[in-house]
Parts: structure tokens; sequence; C-alpha cells
């Protein structure tokens, strides 16, 4: 005997019986319990069986592949095979197997249908009068006979069988493959059944299926060596109660029913052919009680179908007297708990009413919610949007909370169709209610007559409809009139307000939509709305038909041609999909909304949906469009709400001419309507191909070289273009390629090739060389592998970081993408010309020490290495070069806007663009599915606005607001520089954003690049008369600071170009280099703050240069300033020469001497910066390498006066103060809470709308805080209860946070930060939430512990200064810090150098816990760590990897 699974029992017995079977795999991306055998079984030498074996996604309705092998078999009457199919009980896919049951019915097919312990068999029961056998298992021996006999039933009768089991494990004895064929094609002497049949009944009375079960189950006891029965009874002879069970606790039941004294059980294993004759011949006479239990949770009528069969059954006796019955659900039961089960049954059977619909033993989780009929967590998204907006007036006809009431068919839409016609009728029988006594003479007063003539009016008015039939229904009851019409309209009160009905449906009304509920709402005319919800994520769409989607809904209903269509996705567009909503409740006549919300279960991630969602609506799987008949103008039925649209969709806009009418209106469109802008990929690869191939035409007469890398920033691309330059200059005909711009399959016309490599994420190869790794693995895959690359000769050379996975478990992941290519060349035959080498960041000099191991190697392995260079190498393209070619930050920007055959601009464009506060992206989140389509990565831009202070009215907010609607993804952010970013600005619409910009009196000019940024403030300069006078100082500082060239006015304002050679740009400041940065990308950023102590809400230390207002104690007035230097946030993982580092005081000012003394200290940078080292271009290198007395030395020089020493002053914190201020001046400031400063709508959280109403009524400022949150500042005390009002109604005014949430921050990252190794401002509110868990069992609710979190080393959201902080490594993968200063004041220091989440929790739990019992009064959380000796405090940036990663301790709170 061996270990088994009933899945690994059934799945052995169908490969080794059939001839082919139909895997199917889970809806979700589980694996399947069935291919792990299937895979061990194709591999082994030791079986003969050789099936073909298809697997099949449960939602690409794999019983159409069934029925097609199916009738195969059926056809070869010499062989007689049968075919299997093995699946998970997924209710979709077992209801699209009821259209092909007919064709199972008489084919040789068995179905193995998995149900998970206690699961609900209502979807397989469905299936109960398809024709088909059907067997139930309830433990792993039943599993095992029950598949013998099913396939053996289906090979004799040619006819379909369904066995239905439940997983189980055990040991098992089971037949061998010769033992297993001999059984299935025997012909045994088995002994015929007995003139009153099997088990007595008569033999007329039995299907001939049910007597071929009784000969195949005879057959299987003499090979098994267990009773096989259609029914099994166990206990007393004469029993009182009865026990009828069918499901997985029957096995636990019959094995206690001989201790019971009065009561037996009896299992059903055979459920069709049903025969009644059989089960009664088991029933004892003396039962007077029967329970049937059955493992049914989801009806839809309201008794179970055994219930009713049980019944029947009895009722057609003759000359029998029916017992009481009562019906159960049966979950799981073990032998443990059945006597308690029994005794549960026993007590309901004795009371003197039993209920029906008792619940024995455990019910698994998805047969619960079946049973309690619930909204999908998920699907609360649509159902409170719906709240939202319509309120009172909201009618859900198919609402679970009718189930109490109407039965739990009261949800299914074909019901709530039946029930909203009956609800039109009697609001019409109201209306002619009402026009009768209206017309009725001296039936009413003059009041009620009024009342009675505006309802009629106005009754359908959303807002005055439900009033008007309040005052009607008031005066009614008053009066009484005598008049029958009066009757009525009170018999149908409930009727008089307007609803918004709303049926919404799920994949019922998805298929076959001619025939179903669907097609009769949409055919009746009636004003009904229907919200048909599609949960079918992306990523798990299988290649059919498309008219079997659930969108096509859509365009069935728009090709009725009196619908309202709309297609939404909440996690797309909240703001379509509200217009969607609202434009269809307007409708009169049926609309229909089709929703999509890709999820898996209730478990699947808000990140994932998210993800799923803009996949398939960047794709055109799902366009978003609005459809409304009711238009004038043709142009304005329908709506295209997203870029892409499928060719379907497409067709039928074609037909209607509406696609025409869109291009004429809105021109830019036709690109993305008609095909899609970039490249194909193929395409590029010829194009890329031939210019190698030209390129080699020209080369010398060396042996030729190819070239491959895969990179993703950059790195192994730069030491490719190395390794061709030096190739060229030996003689070689060197080619560059990526990886996956060569054609694999000409590899094997190749010679000599070299592959450059980086590692990306868990050891996996970069984006650009993905396809070639699973090209190379499929190619291993095949017989002929091992010659395909016979006369290639190659060489590897990887880069990574040893120190990158510091866990022993982890340490394959090193250089992993560069060893497997090693590895698998070799076995495709290739030869070996140089050994791999390893480029590791740890070396001395990084990935240059195993280079310069590795490239002599290669040029022997060429016969060139005794080749004497002569020509210098040319000198790398950088970012100096770069600038300085610009024509001060023109380039060829201008030019690259007119381009439409790509998304991007060129890179050297994308540089510059910088400097213009523009940032050029592509969607992360898709670009692996749009490379596989064959396009270029989804390009957008991030345009960000140059804000000093953070500081703007309400008519610029507006502006803001409509911009991003307009030209960006609908959502805008709130930057840790005080300031707004928009994300999704494509190329077409970068210019009209600046342009928009630029007419509220704002720009984005010196935002980003390597100039001074945005400089921040404290940030309500109206707290007190120094916050205003900083404010002012920080505006005149920004526009100092600003770099003087007219391109930004010519590009993107149209302004006049300089002519000629007579007048040229010239910056005094920053000169034609502007500010030091070597590489690409790379900024040498250099950023000021002014700070208002004792407020460090600006993080005054990790900026360049601050200045730290010192307010004169006397006057109350600004004195001055001490101004800090030296600060900075971004690092390179595992370089250890970069480090952040925070300002030193260098002195006291006046406020006359700071812009010079900004200045001076920008200029010493520009000039004593490091050109040529990207890594070390930043201040606070400048600043070391120097040291600070010389770096000071150098400024007082060009100020020409020495600095005064620094005045006293104190930080007591670094957060935002929340709630209402009032400040000197009487007005009254609210900071409200963004969270990561993302200005969004989301379901239950319309900020994005609140703070749009906020503006328009607001007279005074928005100010937004370096925290990334805003302060709805200057509001006057006769204006407070309004914004008070509005700031209630979106729930603005909600600071119910914990602690820990509102001192949190992230920046972007995923999916649009080119920088981004792993997600931060998605991921963080999710971890944030799991944190707060453990404070709040600590008691820790409120305390403030300072949390942020980035996507890489950049350091945006200053993570190195934080409490508890986490940067991103690889998806997943954070390293993790500990120890920073709660009011800025230190930083913290690398605690592990790589965690994932579950490692967060628990290193996180003990600490917290220990914190809240063991802290000193007023103790911060950064401070309390490094007491516990957890952590080492830093003192200076040099020494930030100073004890480092200390080895773990024992954490126990004492």
């Amino acid at each position: 005997m061996a270990p088994k699974t009933s899945s690994a029992a059934v799945a052995r017995i169908a490969y080794l019986s059939s001839s082919a079977v139909v895997s199917v795999l889970p809806a979700s991306s589980a694996p399947s319990s069935f291919a792990a055998t299937y895979s061990a079984l194709q591999s082994s030498t030791s079986t003969a069986a050789r099936p073909l074996v298809e697997s099949s996604h449960a939602r690409a309705d794999p019983a159409e592949n069934l029925a097609r092998h199916a009738a195969t078999a059926a056809a070869d009457e010499a062989e007689q095979p049968i075919v299997s199919l093995t699946a998970p009980a997924d209710p979709i896919f077992l209801t699209r197997l009821i259209p092909h049951a007919a064709a199972l019915r008489s084919a040789p097919a068995v179905l193995h249908v998995a149900v998970e312990q206690g699961g609900d068999l209502a979807d397989v029961l469905a299936l109960r009068s398809s024709g088909l056998a059907v067997l139930f298992s309830a433990t792993l021996a039943e599993a095992h006979d029950h598949a013998l006999i099913a396939s053996k039933l289906a090979k004799k009768t040619r006819s379909g069988v369904l066995h239905v089991f439940e997983e189980a494990e055990g040991e098992l004895a089971e037949l061998t493959e010769n033992e297993l064929r001999e059984y299935l094609v025997a012909e045994r002497a088995i002994p015929k059944a007995n003139g009153n049949g099997v088990n007595g009944a008569a033999a007329e009375d039995v299907p001939e299926l049910a007597k071929a079960f009784d000969r195949v189950a005879l057959a299987t006891v003499l090979v098994a060596r267990r009773p096989q029965r259609p029914f099994t009874y166990a206990g007393p002879t004469s029993p009182d109660n009865l026990l009828i069970t069918f499901g997985s606790a029957s096995a636990a039941l019959l094995a206690h029913a001989p201790s019971t004294a009065n009561t037996g059980v009896l299992a059903v294993h055979l459920y069709r052919p049903f025969v009644p004759s059989r089960l009664l011949d088991l029933v004892p006479a003396s039962v007077k009680k029967v329970a049937v239990l059955e493992q049914v949770s989801k009806k839809i009528t309201r008794f179970a179908p055994l219930f009713l069969d049980v019944v029947s059954a009895f009722a057609a006796a003759e000359g029998r007297e029916a017992p009481v019955f009562v019906s159960g659900v049966l979950g799981a039961v073990d032998e443990a708990s059945a006597p308690k089960a029994v005794q549960a049954v026993l007590a309901n059977l004795a009371a003197a009413e039993p209920q029906h619909g008792q619940v024995v033993g455990e019910l698994s989780s998805a047969a619960k919610a079946s049973l309690d009929v619930h909204v999908p967590k998920h699907e609360g998204a649509y159902t409170k949007l719906l709240e939202e907006i319509f309120g009172d007036r909201l009618a859900v006809v198919n609402s679970p909370s009718l189930v109490p009431t109407e039965g739990p068919e009261a949800t299914t839409p074909e019901f709530a169709f039946g029930s909203t016609l009956a609800a039109f009728e009697r609001r019409e029988a109201a209306v002619a209610a009402v026009s009768e006594l209206v017309s009725a003479q001296g039936a009413t007063s003059n009041e009620l007559h009024d009342a009675l003539a505006k309802w009629l009016i106005g009754r359908d008015d959303a807002k005055t409809g439900g009033k008007l039939g309040a005052v009607l229904l008031e005066l009614l009851e008053k009066e009484k009139p005598a008049h029958s019409a009066a009757a009525r309209i009170l018999e149908n009160r409930d009727t008089l307000a307007p609803q918004s009905r709303w049926i919404i449906g799920s994949d019922a009304w998805s298929y076959d939509v001619g025939f179903s509920g669907l097609h009769h709402v949409v055919s009746s005319g009636k004003n009904v709305n229907v919200l048909v919800i599609d949960s079918l994520p992306y990523s798990q769409r299988e290649a059919q038909d498309p008219a079997k989607r659930k969108k096509d809904v859509g365009l069935y209903a728009m090709n009725h041609g009196d619908v309202y269509v709309a297609s939404v996705a909440v996690y797309a567009s909240y703001t379509q999909v509200l217009h969607a909503l609202i434009e269809a409740d307007k409708f009169q006549g049926p609309s229909v909304v089709i929703a999509y919300l890709p999820y898996t279960s209730e478990a699947s991630p808000a990140l994932e949906i998210l993800k799923e969602t803009k996949t398939a609506v960047d794709s055109g799987y799902w366009p978003l469009y609005r459809w409304d008949p009711s238009q004038k103008k043709d142009e304005d039925v329908f709506k295209l709400d997203s870029e892409r649209i499928k060719a379907d969709l497409r067709e039928f806009l074609d037909r209607q001419n509406h696609l025409s009418n869109l291009v004429r209106a809105q021109p830019e469109l036709a690109p993305a309507l008609v095909g899609s802008e970039g490249h194909g990929l193929k395409a590029a690869q010829k194009r890329k191909a031939k210019e190698a191939f030209d390129a080699l035409l020209g080369a010398l007469d060396g042996p030729p070289l190819l070239v491959l890398f895969a990179s993703d920033g950059g790195n192994a691309e730069k030491v490719a273009k190395r390794v061709a330059a030096r190739a060229k200059t030996r003689g070689l005909a060197a080619r560059l390629l990526a990886m996956d711009d060569f054609p694999f399959e000409d590899l094997k016309l190749e010679k000599h090739v070299a592959f450059i490599t980086s590692t990306a994420g868990q050891g996996e190869p970069p984006q650009n060389a993905r396809e070639t790794f699973k090209t190379i693995a499929a190619e291993l895959a095949k017989p002929e592998a091992g010659a395909l690359l016979a006369d290639v000769n190659y060489t590897v050379f990887g880069m990574g970081d040893s120190h990158y996975w510091p866990r022993p478990e982890d340490a394959h992941y090193y250089n992993k993408p560069s060893k497997d290519l090693d590895a698998r060349l070799e076995h495709l035959g290739a030869s070996r010309m140089a050994d791999l080498g390893l480029g590791d960041d740890q070396d001395p000099d990084g990935a240059e020490t195993g280079y310069k191991a590795w490239e002599p190697k290669l040029w022997k392995a060429l016969g060139v290495d005794n080749v004497e260079i002569t020509e210098k190498e040319p000198e790398p393209i950088t970012n100096e070069h770069i600038k300085i070619a610009s024509n001060y930050l023109r380039g060829t920007i201008a030019d690259g806007l007119k381009d439409t055959s790509t998304g991007a601009l060129a890179e050297s464009d994308g540089q510059l663009t910088k400097f213009h506060g523009i940032y050029q992206q592509d969607d992360r989140d898709i670009r692996e599915e749009r490379k596989a389509q064959g396009l270029e990565p989804a390009y957008s831009f991030m345009v960000r606005i140059r804000m000093p202070g953070g500081v703007c009215d309400g008519k610029q907010w507006l502006a803001i607001d409509r911009i991003a609607d307009e030209h960006g993804n609908s959502t805008f952010k709130i930057t840790t520089r005080q300031t707004f970013q928009f994300h999704g600005v494509v190329k077409k619409h970068l210019k009209p954003t600046i342009q928009d910009i630029n007419k509220v009196a704002l720009d984005t000019i010196a935002a980003c690049g390597d100039v001074n940024r945005n400089v921040l403030c404290s940030a309500n300069p109206q707290l007190s008369q120094v916050h205003a006078e900083v404010y002012d100082f920080a505006k005149r500082l920004s526009e100092h600071l600003l770099p003087k060239t007219s391109a930004y006015r010519e590009i993107w304002l149209d302004g006049k170009q300089v002519a000629g050679e007579a007048v040229k740009d010239f910056e005094p400041l920053y000169g034609k280099y502007y500010l030091p940065r070597l590489r690409l990308r790379n900024h040498s950023k250099f950023k000021m703050a002014v700070a208002v102590p004792p407020h460090n809400d600006v993080d005054i230390f990790t900026n360049d240069v601050g200045f730290i207002a010192i307010v004169d104690e006397k006057t109350g007035k600004l004195d001055g300033f001490n101004v800090s230097i030296g600060g900075g946030m971004g690092v390179t993982h595992s370089n250890k020469k970069t480090y952040p580092r925070l300002a030193d005081v260098i002195g006291f000012i006046k406020p006359d001497e700071a812009l010079n003394v900004a200045e001076k200290i920008m200029t010493v940078q520009r000039d004593y910066g490091n050109r040529a080292n990207r890594k070390n271009a930043r201040l606070k290198y400048t600043i070391d390498n120097l040291t600070l007395p010389v770096f000071v030395d150098h400024v007082e020089k060009r100020l020409g006066y020495k600095l005064a020493p620094a005045k006293p002053f104190k930080f007591d914190s670094s957060i935002d103060q929340y709630g209402w201020k009032q400040g000197h001046d009487g007005k009254w400031h609210f900071t409200t809470f963004i969270e990561n400063g993302r200005v969004q709508d989301e379901p239950g959280m319309p900020y994005k709308t609140g703070l749009r109403e906020v503006a328009r009524i607001h007279k005074g400022k928005f100010r937004l805080t370096a925290n990334q949150h805003l302060i709805v500042a200057d509001v006057a005390p006769e204006d407070l209860d309004a914004i008070k009002a509005v700031l209630e109604k979106y729930k603005l005014d909600n600071l119910a946070h914990s602690g820990l949430r509102l001192s949190s921050s992230a920046c972007v990252a995923f999916p649009t930060c080119g920088l981004a190794m792993a997600e931060s401002e998605r991921y963080l509110p999710l971890l944030v939430g799991k944190v707060e868990k453990i404070m709040e069992d600590a008691g820790l609710r409120n305390d403030q512990i300072v949390m942020r979190m980035t996507g890489c080393p950049n350091g945006c959201a200053r993570p190195w200064v934080a409490e508890i902080a986490f940067v991103g490594r690889a998806p997943g993968t954070y390293m993790m810090m500990l120890g920073g200063g709660f009011h800025g004041e230190r930083l913290s220091k690398p605690y592990r150098e790589s965690v994932t989440e579950p490692e967060i929790i628990e290193i996180l739990t003990p600490m917290i816990k220990a914190y809240a019992l063991e802290r000193l009064e007023g103790e911060h959380f950064g401070d309390f760590v490094i007491r516990k000796g957890w952590i080492s405090a830093t003192d200076k940036g040099a020494n930030f990897y100073i004890n480092a990663y200390p080895s773990p301790a024992p954490i126990a709170a004492a």
C-alpha cells in the first residue's frame, strides 16, 4: 500500500483506461490536483499507456474538447476506447457542460469531478437530468472503486458517466496497469440478478443502465475486494428514525449507525439512475421520521434535489404510509463528530415543528457563501457606487436581503426581472388611479387635487418625485376620499417614489444571450437597468471565440438598437463608471452596464485586480465605452473612454457608421482605433537585423562576432557596447543587439556569440531577454535539442550582486540568468569558447573586476588577443554631452513631439525633458503583455509642477483636477516636494498639458533635472507672521535659481525662437553643463527647503541646502536663518560608496543674505561636484570629499565674508498636524489625510470629487505638505460651516486613522516609475493595515511611528530618516531599516538586507509588543530600538553601513 489522494487515484485510472484525457485547470492560478499524476505517468518508462493528455482552462469550455474526443472514440467500434475528463468542481465549467450533456450521454466518456471537503454539490447535481449515470464517492477507497466502475460502465454501455468525488487521503492498494486493462475488457461470468432484481426490486422496475451498473459493480467486487452498492444501509432493523445521506459525511454516519438504538442511516452512492423501488426496499417499515441530508447549500428551489426524489418515491409507493420528511444541508462530518451530528438531527426531528434547512457538519467556505447568499466582497465596489449615486432611490431588485422573505430564488436575475415587471404594473396602476382621482369632480380638496396633479407631472423626477409622493400620501391619509381610486393609490403607495431599479447579473446572463433573461430585459422596452459583472481575470482568459465572452453581452444589446449600453471598469476609470451609471438611470428604456472586476476569490488583493484591469483595458480586451441611442447627434451616440477597442466592436461601429463619426469628431483617436501606436516586434526585429547586416557589410575582414545583451537598468547594455566597440578595433565584424531583438531561429547560423546579461527580480532575466529564455527552455524539451546549436561558439558574462540575496537559501539567485544561459546553451550543443564570467557589485571595482578577467579570454578565443590597439577608444556618451549639445535644453524635443509613429521621445530628449518637469515612463504592469502582442511599451509621461512652498488657490486646484481628467489618468499626486504631478499623460497630450498648467500661472520648468528643484517650505504660512515671511522667501529663492533658457517657452508655449547667432541663451548660474551628472539614469538633484521650528515637516536635513528660520524672541519676527548643507537621500543598493546623509548646520545669516548664500553654495557644487562618477555627483559627496570646512571656506570666499555662528533651535516633530488650527489672523486651516498623496475617487472615498467641491467654494488657499497631505487654508470664520459640510459629506474630515497610518509615506514606484524595483504606493497601505493590528493588540493604536517605503534606493519618500523604513530590492522584497529619528534628526540604519512581508511581520511583532511594555516616558520607537541594542545609531552618513545588518537576537517583551 502507498499513500494516495483521491485525485491521484482517479487521475491514474483515467490515464490508464482512456485514449484521451482532458485535464481541466482551475479557474484560479492554483495548480491542478491531477497534473502531478499525469506528469509522472507521462515521464514513466514503466507505463505502457500513452493517451493524449490535453490541458484546458476551466473558462475555456473544456467540455467541447471532451465531446470532440468522445465522438472519435464512439466511432471506433473495434477498440471501443473511452475518453476521460478530470476537473475541479468549478460552477462556470459545470454550467457550460449542460449544452454538451446530450452528446456525452451517448458517448463513452467519463467525467471525474473533484469537490472540496464539505463543498457544495448543487452545481454538479444540475446535471442530474442529463441522462448521465451519476456516482458519488466520499472516501479514498470509494473514489478509486467508483473510478473503476465509471470507466468500465462507459466502456461496456458506450454511454457517459459522471463521477463526483471528495478529496481524501490515505493508503490504498491499486491495480497494476495490466490488471486494470484486464478488468476493463474482461467478460467474466457475472451472476445475473435474481428474479426479484437487485436489492429485491422487481426486474422490470430497474432501468437498463442500473442493471449494467449491477454487473459492473459485481465485477469490481472481484478485483477490489470491497462491496459496491447503489445504496448502503446501516443501523437497527426496526428504527423509528432514518437519515438518508448524500455527501462526504455518509461514511462517518454509516460507521456510527450500529451504535444507535433507534436510528438508521441510508447512504446514496449511485444517484442516477435513481431507482425508487431499491431505495424503498432498504427503508425499514418501522420508520416514522426521515431526515434527507444532502450536500447542497445553493438551492434554486426551496428543496434540494434528493429530498424531492425521496418524497416522490414514497408518494408513488402503494400501500405504504409516508413518514414525516425534513430536509437538511450536509457538511463534513468525521467519526469523532458523528454522534453529535446525529443527536442534532434527532433533536430537530423530535421538535413539534421540525425545521427544514438544518446544517449538519462543517461546510466549506464556498458552501457557506452559497447558503448565506451574500454579495462577494469585491463586487461591493459597484454596489457602493450605486448606493452613493442613487441613495434612497436605489432598488437592487435581486438583493440578497430579499432571501428571508422571498427565498433563495429572489437573487436570480430572472426572478428579479419578473418582480420588476410586476412593480411596473403596480406603478402604472397607481398612475391610473391618480389620473382617475384628479379627473373626478369634487372628489378631493383643492390642496389634494394640486398634490395629485403635481405628482403626475413630476413623478419621474429623481429629485422631486419622492417628495411629491410623500406630500400626496400625507394628504390622502388625512382626507380619506371616498373615491375607489384613493384606495388603489394607497395599495400601491410604495411605488409613488421614483426608483432606480437595478438587476445585478453574473455568469448566468453571459452565455447564450439570445435565450437568456437578458434577452427578455432588452426586448421588454422597460426602464430596467442591468449590471453584469465579469470576474474573469485577463491573465486567465483562454483562446476561444470572442462571442462567448461576457462583454459581448454589450454588443448583443447594442445591436438591439434602443438599449443604453456601457462597458466600464472601476479600477480603470472611476469617473467613467459614475457617468455610465447616471446615464443608464436617466435613459428611458433598458440599460445594460457591463462591469469588469477580475478576481479569482474573495482573498484576491486589490492590487492584483488593478493590474488585471489595466492590462485588459490597455490591450482592448475590455474597452471602456458608452452607447446612448437617445442622443440626437450621431457623433454623441458612441463615446469611447479608453484608447483601444476590439475588432468585433469596431465592426459593429463600422456598420453603424459611428466609428467614422467618432474619428471625424476626434481625429487624434484614429491611430488608436484603427491599429495601435508603436512598432510590431517582428517588424522591429527585421529592421534592426537589417541595420546590423548593413553595418556588417562595411566592417573589417575579421571573424564575425554577435554581441547579445539583456539589460533593464542599462549597465549590461553599456558593457555589451564596450565589447562590440573593442571587437571592431581588433578587426572583428561585430554586431550588437538586445537578445529579444535577434530572431532565435537564426542563432544556429552564427559562429561566435557573446552574451552579456544582468540579473533582474528574483534571479530572473531582464525584460528584453525573457522571450529568448522562454524559447531556449522550449527548445530544450525537444528530442533533437542537443544538436541545435552545434556550430555555435559562445561565451557568457553575467552581472549581479552576491549580497543582494543574503539568506543562504537564496544564494542561487546571484547571477542566475547568466549561469542558466551558460548551461542551457551547452545543452543545446553550443561550444563554450570562454568560461562563464561573473561580475559582482561587491568586488572592489564592482562588475569591472570580473569583466577584466573575462574579456581577455574572449579575445584569445577569437585569436585577436595579440592585436595592438593604437586607436583611442571612443568616449561613452554621457549626460554631460547631451546637455552641452542640447542648445540649452532644446535638443530635438519639438521634432519628437510631432512623431506619431511612437509614443516615446528619443532617449537624449528624454533626459532633457526632465529639466522641463517631464519624465518619460511606461506602464510596467502591462509591459510583458504588450510585448507579447508585438507592441512597444505603453509609453506615457509624468508631468511635475513647480510650485514653491506648495501653495495654490481654488482656480488652480480646479485646473489641476481638470487636467488630470483630460490629459492624465484621472488622478494626480501630491509629492514629497510639495507639488503636484500627473501620470499617464501620452505624448500627444504633453503640450496641451503644459499649456493648460501655464494658463493658471503655474509652470513645470526645473521641477526635475540637474537644477534646483521645487523649494520646500513649512506648510502653513498663516500660523504665524514668520511662516508668511519664509513662504515669500521660498518663492523668491525658487525664482532666483531658475534656469534662464528660453527653450521652455519656445517648445511648450509656442514662443518665438532666438534667431540666428545674433542672440544666444546664457545660463549665468548653471553654465552649459548645468549641475554635475555623468550617466543618463541618475540625477544631480539639488534640493532646498525652509523650515520653521519646532515643526520639521519638510525634513530639512535631507535637503542639499536648508534654511532654518530663527525667530527673534522679543519681537516675534524673523531674525534670519541657520544654514544647513549636504543632505541627500539617494543610494545604490550594495554599493557602500553611496550612502544617505543628513545636512550639517554651518552658520547663521540674515534674511537679506539668504538668496546670495544659496547661489554661492550651488555654484561651488557646480564647479567642484564630481562629473566623473555619477554615483558621487551629489552635494553630500562633494562636501565629504572636500571636507566640510574646506567646502564652507569656498562658499565664504565667494561671499566675501564669514558666516555667523548658528543660533539655537529645536525640532519636536516631522509629521503633519492634522485637523483644524486657527492662525494669528483669525482664519482657520484644516489638514486632511491623503494617503500617500494620491488624489483620486475610490468606492467609499470620493476624495477627488470632494476636493473639487471644496475648491469651488473656497476663497483661501490650498497648501500641500511635504508628507503628501493637504491643508485647506485661510478659511474665514463666516465660511467655516460651509467648508466643514463639504469635508464631512465626502469623508475628508475623517482623521480616525491609526497613528501609524497618519505617519506613513510612500513614493509612486510601480507601475510608472522606471527605477522602481518593488511596489510602494500601492503596497504600503496594505502593509500598514497588517502592522496596525500588531499595534492595536499592543494598545498602541494612536501612537505615531514614522514608517516609510520606496520602490528603489533613490529615496523620494525619505525612508532613510524614518523610524521604520523599507526600500525595494525586487518585487515583494525590501531592505529594512530601523532607528531613524522621529524629528528627522537622525538617519536610520540597515537592519535586514532583504525581507518579505511574512518576515516583516515576524520581526515587528515582538519589537512593537516590547515597545508597548518597556518604553520610557516620551520615548519614540526609533530611540527605543537603539536603547535596546537591536540597532546602532547612525551618527553620520559615512557611517551608515557600520554595524548594519546586526545578527538576529531574541526579542521578547519583559
